[in-house]
């Protein structure tokens, strides 16, 4: 059976280095700095890698993210992978858990994460599942 968690979270991106071009497409990295409040309060660090192209609303990038806090009481802290693109503008956008990630109280944790941004505000769903 799963739960949802809802809330909003802020998010810091950091490059780590100036973006590569190469035949029209730069490549970058950056650290992740959130903090999650709502069902899920605690915060996320992570690594993103990015390709931007010369195409207006065409992109791509994976990250992992470690999260440590508290979901609905339970404290722990497990690890969401994230792949996304954009093809002109039309997002497709994936944020899993990683399988057995999961400490504390979050041990066996999986689930799915969705985030929504209104007026510059970013809002989460969390559908997760834990063991009995």
């Amino acid at each position: 059976m799963s739960t949802v968690a809802k809330g909003t979270f802020t998010v810091e991106m950091k490059p780590q280095a100036e973006p590569t071009a190469v035949d029209g497409v730069n490549l970058g990295r950056m650290l992740l700095d959130k903090r999650f409040e709502g069902d899920l309060v605690g915060t996320g660090k992570g690594e993103m890698l990015t390709a931007l192209t010369s195409v207006k609303g065409s992109a791509g990038y994976v990250a992992i993210e470690r999260v440590a806090g508290t979901l609905h009481g339970r404290s722990g802290a497990f690890v969401f992978q994230h792949s996304g693109s954009m093809n002109r503008g039309a997002q497709q956008l994936s944020i899993t858990v990683v399988p057995d990630s999961g400490t504390g109280a979050l041990v066996g944790i999986s689930g799915t994460f969705k985030l929504n941004i209104v007026d510059g505000k970013h809002f989460y769903e969390f559908e997760y599942s834990l063991p009995q």
